[in-house]
């Protein structure tokens, strides 16, 4: 399985950082859901290229990137360097052919013959296009400013002439963007997204499920998150903090059956937190009798080995779904993984009922193997 990644931060590097540790040996399994479920070996990942428009990362291999995230040193046995990716030109005014940009990231792959792509890219502001045909057009008219980095990648990929796998787990609506969905479809590429769901949301998720099933009315909801890494500081700005909400809040309505009043979202960043972001929830809901409860939850959670540990799980899931051949988006696999979960019209569901359902599918596949 081989993987290419867009953005070679601190999760990328983590997880490649423990990709490298579970083959020499170092550590076990833990925080990847289906680690020993699948029928293919974590061992059997292999990261080959990733790219990146950080001056102090590209044309820098990934063991000297890597020390920015981690202190303990280790050696790779693929120490490939950072290749430059496209940079967001929207409202700049600059002179860029997307279609030549699109090629040159091309070759990359078929040099590379890359499997499954992985989106890891700081939290932007992008709009869906909602039509295959706009979303062509966009690219023909060469119109930069429509088009956002996440969308020219995912765009690449589909015009790659080999079946791959795109997970995308930042905000932006891929998954749930009709036209890169009807995309997918087309030229064979399986999607999934939006928007990796490893820390405070799937947890509150269930919570909101715990409270549904035993009949408790929710008052109200307030969930937020405090860290110190780069992604953090990237929503300091309003328009990609409002994706990030978006993705957040879209739970409560879809589990519940009504609407709660809500606020959950990125608040701050805080240096000295680091990629250990503190989490604050407060729930309160009416039981039996009128009687008025109460959750109250705090955590520190290590916001990018999080996501890491889900994204080894989605490269070989979406290595599977190549080889059956199931393209454009799918939801059992979205709504465990994912904030967000595609296509458009689906609903957030809990995260230990999503679970069931990626077993499900992962159950058909292995079915089908004996079978065949």
């Amino acid at each position: 399985m081989r993987v290419g990644i867009f953005g070679q931060g601190y999760v990328a590097s983590i997880l490649a950082i423990g990709l490298q540790r579970i083959k020499n040996g170092e550590i076990g399994y833990e925080g990847i859901p289906f680690a020993d479920k699948l029928p293919y070996r974590i061992e059997d990942i292999e990261i080959v290229t990733a790219f990146d428009i950080d001056a102090n990362k590209v044309g820098k291999k990934l063991s000297t990137v890597a020390k920015q995230y981690w202190q303990n040193g280790i050696k790779f046995d693929r120490d490939y360097i950072i290749k430059e990716g496209y940079r967001d030109q929207r409202g700049k005014g600059l002179e860029v052919d997307i279609e030549e940009t699109v090629g040159k990231l091309i070759d990359e792959y078929e040099k590379k013959n890359i499997d499954v792509f992985v989106n890891l890219i700081t939290t932007e502001s992008a709009q869906p296009f909602m039509n295959a045909k706009e979303f062509h057009n966009a690219i023909k008219r060469n119109d930069i400013d429509r088009i956002s980095p996440s969308q020219l990648y995912f765009y690449s990929v589909t015009q790659y002439e080999k079946p791959a796998s795109f997970i995308n787990c930042i905000p932006t609506p891929l998954a749930n963007d009709p036209a890169a969905v009807e995309l997918a479809e087309e030229n064979k590429v399986t999607l999934f997204g939006d928007d990796g769901a490893s820390g405070a949301t799937p947890l509150t998720a269930d919570i909101l499920e715990h409270l549904r099933e035993r009949g408790r009315k929710v008052l109200g909801i307030a969930q937020f998150n405090i860290g110190g890494n780069t992604d953090f500081l990237s929503l300091t700005e309003e328009e990609r903090n409002k994706a990030k909400e978006l993705t957040k809040s879209s739970i409560v309505e879809d589990i519940l059956g009504y609407d709660a009043p809500h606020y959950i979202k990125p608040t701050g960043y805080l240096e000295p937190l680091g990629d250990k972001k503190f989490v604050a929830m407060h729930i309160p809901y009416i039981s039996f009798n009128g009687a008025e409860d109460e959750l109250i939850i705090n955590a520190r959670i290590n916001d990018s080995p999080a996501l890491a540990g889900l994204i080894i799980d989605l490269i070989r899931l979406g290595y599977m779904a190549i080889e059956r051949q199931q393209f454009g988006t799918i939801y059992p696999i979205n709504a465990f993984y994912m904030k967000m979960p595609g296509p458009r019209e689906a609903k957030s569901i809990p995260k230990i009922v999503a679970y069931h359902r990626v077993k499900e599918w992962i159950e058909l596949k292995v079915e089908k193997e004996i079978i065949g």
